[in-house]
């Protein structure tokens, strides 16, 4: 089953600071083309969007994510570009986790957030 999760406003500072040691670890891969990539390769483990993410990008990782029978989970975040670009020194609407230790973390954490 996949996920789509909308995650609220009041997401922590923990799981922004996840996506930084991720990116920091050389776990994470931002932007169109390196999320593409790694999804396509197999190495990622769990997608994520931004809300100021064109729709026309969201439904391409939206399909992605589930063509010829992938199962990765994609979250939608109610956070921007902006914010993920402080929080990883990157600014990008789609990225990708590539560890599966780091996407454990998260999806308990998004969890948690996405129950409050």
């Amino acid at each position: 089953m996949i996920e789509w999760r909308r995650i609220s406003k009041t997401m922590n500072a923990q799981i922004l600071n996840m996506f930084g040691l991720a990116r920091r670890a050389g776990k994470f891969a931002g932007g169109h083309d390196a999320a593409f990539e790694s999804i396509t390769k197999g190495k990622a483990k769990l997608c994520f969007l931004t809300t100021d993410a064109s729709e026309r990008l969201k439904q391409e990782f939206r399909n992605t994510v589930v063509y010829d029978g992938r199962q990765i989970p994609l979250w939608e975040l109610d956070c921007t570009m902006r914010e993920i670009q402080l929080a990883t020194g990157q600014k990008c609407a789609v990225f990708t986790v590539t560890d599966a230790g780091f996407a454990s973390k998260l999806q308990e954490l998004l969890s948690k957030e996405d129950k409050n």
